[in-house]
């Protein structure tokens, strides 16, 4: 693998009287905005081949949106990153990592954000590199890395939805 992009799941709806937390759909900003974060990603060359998602109804939702940005690539659902901490993201990312190129993870907080933060603290990256990353995941983030053939990881971009025009979180 020589590039990881971590991608917080779309605004999801409120979880309805008697719902799981489990099958939250995404709201009608959280189509928009993970469609803005994919063509986002296409526009800049970080089209993945290989997408491994949280099988989340709102994860699952994330990717349907973003991935018609993208060239097909092949999916993966993961049921170990619903909720997942970030070892166990970690884990689900070396399972895969000689399989692609590019891997897109599609995650939930807070582990996916503690992931993008862990990446950049282990390949000393500046220490404004990392507070950029820290200061805020809202929904429909995604963190762009390179990865180098020792397995260091180097920040190439960080998109979130509101900046790139969508509404986004918070």
């Amino acid at each position: 693998m020589r590039r990881l992009i971590l991608f917080r799941h779309a605004k999801a709806e409120p979880r309805g009287p008697g719902q799981d937390d489990f099958d939250r759909p995404l709201a009608p900003r959280g189509w928009e905005d993970a469609g803005i974060v994919g063509r986002a990603l296409a526009a800049d060359g970080f089209a993945p081949d290989m997408a491994l998602v949280s099988p989340a109804r709102r994860t699952t939702e994330t990717w349907i949106g973003a991935r018609d940005a993208f060239a097909p690539a092949k999916t993966e659902l993961a049921p170990s990153l619903y909720d997942a901490a970030p070892e166990a993201i970690r884990e689900a990312i070396d399972d895969v990592a000689d399989r692609c190129d590019t891997l897109i993870v599609i995650g939930h907080n807070p582990g996916l954000h503690e992931v993008a933060i862990e990446v950049l603290i282990e390949a000393s990256a500046s220490a404004a590199e990392i507070e950029r990353v820290a200061a805020r995941f809202p929904t429909a983030t995604a963190a762009v890395y390179a990865i180098d053939e020792a397995g260091r990881a180097r920040l190439d971009a960080l998109y979130l939805a509101k900046e790139l025009g969508g509404e986004g979180e918070g």
